[in-house]
């Protein structure tokens, strides 16, 4: 990696080193009371703050406010609606489990003032919030997907667990590109070209983008979200960001922030950045790959390993839980008709619900690793899922593995990608598959069930609207 200039703050970390600023609020993100966030505001001169949560797609949602507003106990509400429209902004038709709530009553946004950060792309001092939803009188609102991701870590804690996870988010840099009808291209880099594909791990690759990826940095440190590393992929102009391994909802909380912040970050030099499973066709798509393990809250020991240092019977079951159940809940991992055409063979993607050690032809790769860090790597998601329903849906097919002591098949020693395709070949297959087993509904609502697979519908419908290039080439003139 290129070495990277520091990015600091001056003035706060000047004060606070004079103790001007108490540490309590010298840090870049997050504070612990409403007194510590009207002081973290002021210390930083913000004006506006943005309060803002994840929609059903992962679209941060909200409403901005000054910021003496929103340390006066203001109480803040969205129509429960917003969790009911598909990406294009449809609202479908009631089907099945999919109903509208009939009065479209609010729901309460609560700050979560530990994900408080400034954002640094706005030319005014702004700040932003994740915010939690609950029902107008407080109540638990299951369907949310952040609430979706708190419940399934609920049920670790019930069992004196915690899970730990690192996701891995691939992305492509492409041109500007004002019509859908044409297909996308990469962008010129600072050589004047634009980067081909191949450039797996090179350096060189990462260099054409130097200015845009010093303010990937740059905006991330100043909202405290840490980078591990950054590598070019295999597409052109397509990039991989690793995050430190941590708490779920820390997590997806960070791919939340992180998605916007590197659109925000590349719209300033000209250019895209999409998160589209599969941007530009013959080309690799973008994955999410998760990795995860389990430890004991009291101690830290990783439940996937015995004291000896073997693999532990809840490891094996964790790996059977998500072959029996990750491809029923591949919708929430696979959420576009677009997520489809990743998921096919020779294109760097698993097809198949096998695992293995160190193979990354498996659907569930097991790395290298002491027993310590004994983990399993969920390689299906791709970068267009909603980061907390794809840690939910994968996390949940663990914990039922574990709970129902399901044993996995063999691991698999060669290629898994070779024969028949094992997971829903398209987004109707893949939600009837959510809605088919009642044992889903423990993890992650019956509720979340149905008004997912809802939206999902509507969204096919919508895209059943739409005449392609394949359809006028080959139809037009041939049947």
């Amino acid at each position: 990696m290129p070495s990277r200039k520091k990015v600091v703050t001056p003035t706060i970390e000047k004060a606070a080193r004079s103790t001007k600023i108490p540490p309590a609020i010298s840090v870049p993100r997050g504070v612990k009371t409403w007194k510590d966030a009207a002081d973290w505001l002021r210390a930083r001169g913000i004006e506006d703050i943005e309060c803002i949560t994840p929609d059903l797609a992962g679209v941060p949602r909200g409403k901005m406010m000054p910021s003496s507003k929103f340390t006066s106990n203001t109480s803040l509400a969205l129509p429960s609606a917003l969790y009911r429209h598909t990406i294009s902004g449809d609202y479908p038709e009631e089907t099945g489990n999919f109903r509208y709530e009939p009065r479209d009553s609010d729901l309460k946004l609560v700050p979560d003032l530990s994900t408080l950060s400034v954002v640094p792309w706005e030319t005014d001092p702004t700040a932003q919030v994740i915010c939690d939803i609950v029902g107008s009188t407080g109540e638990n609102v299951p369907y949310t997907p952040r609430n979706v991701l708190k419940n399934v870590v609920q049920m670790y804690r019930e069992r004196g667990w915690k899970p730990v996870v690192a996701p891995e988010i691939e992305f492509y840099l492409v041109a500007v590109n004002d019509d859908p009808d044409y297909p996308l291209h990469p962008p010129k880099g600072r050589s004047g070209r634009a980067i081909l594909g191949g450039q797996g791990y090179s350096i060189a690759g990462i260099n054409e983008f130097d200015e845009l990826i010093d303010d990937i940095y740059h905006f991330s440190e100043k909202q405290g979200l840490e980078i591990d590393t950054l590598i070019h992929e295999e597409g052109p102009a397509q990039l991989e960001i690793n995050l430190r391994h941590g708490d779920p909802i820390e997590l997806a909380d960070q791919v939340f922030l992180f998605k916007r912040t590197i659109r925000e970050a590349a719209l300033k030099h000209g250019i895209y950045a999409t998160f589209m499973a599969k941007p530009m066709q013959g080309q690799a798509g973008s994955a999410m790959h998760i990795h995860q393990s389990v430890v004991e809250l009291d101690t830290g020991r990783n439940v996937f390993s015995n004291p000896d240092g073997s693999p532990s019977k809840e490891f094996f079951h964790f790996i059977g839980g998500m072959q029996a159940y990750v491809p029923k809940t591949l919708v929430m991992m696979a959420p576009y008709v677009n997520s489809y055409r990743r998921l096919t063979p020779d294109m760097s993607a698993p097809v198949n619900n096998a695992w293995g050690y160190d193979n990354r032809t498996t659907a569930f790769r097991v790395p290298v690793s002491d027993a310590a860090a004994r983990r399993i790597e969920n390689r299906l998601p791709g970068s267009d899922a909603n980061p907390y329903l794809a840690l939910a849906a994968s996390l949940g097919c663990g914990l039922l593995g574990i709970m129902n002591g399901i044993e996995p098949s063999p691991p698999t020693e060669d290629t898994a990608n070779e024969g028949t395709i094992d997971l829903p070949r398209g987004l109707l297959e893949a939600v009837s598959l959510l809605e088919s087993d009642p044992a889903l509904a423990e993890v992650l609502s019956a509720e979340f069930i149905g008004l997912y697979a809802g939206v999902k519908r509507g969204e096919f419908e919508t895209f059943m609207q739409v005449i392609s290039p394949w359809e006028r080439e080959f139809l037009l003139l041939n049947v």
